[in-house]
């Protein structure tokens, strides 16, 4: 099964010690897509930020190594819904607007529960 990560889906690692790809595998998806969209934000995002926050953002970036690359630019939440749609994929996100655009199109999405583990909500 597909799916797409989100930029906050790909820095969970560092801030939850979480091992997404472990995670996702135990929900059943093998195939891993971040759009080109989430890589620019992931760049932006290491030289804006500091600390914890820049080393999340580097690591985050690294992850996408393990993952295909979609070349697909703009805002990052329109190119995932789209993506998603397109795809018939799930995404992995945090982010509450982007979950609700996702619901609203019924599209799968995996978001982290208790701080320990991924959750896929219908």
């Amino acid at each position: 099964m597909k799916v797409i990560i989100d930029t906050n889906g790909l820095m969970i690692p560092v801030q939850f010690k979480v091992d997404i790809f472990v995670e996702l595998s135990r929900l059943g998806y093998d195939e891993f897509m971040v759009p080109q969209a989430v890589v620019d934000e992931l760049q932006i995002l290491i030289k804006r930020y500091k600390g914890n926050h820049k080393m999340a953002a580097n690591v985050a970036l690294s992850l996408c190594d393990r993952c295909m690359i979609l070349d697909a630019k703009g805002v990052a939440d329109d190119v995932i819904v789209q993506l998603a749609e397109d795809n018939g994929a799930a995404v992995l996100t945090n982010d509450v607007g982007l979950r609700s655009r996702l619901d609203q199109k019924h599209i799968s999405v995996i978001q982290l529960r208790q701080k320990n583990r991924l959750e896929i909500t219908v």
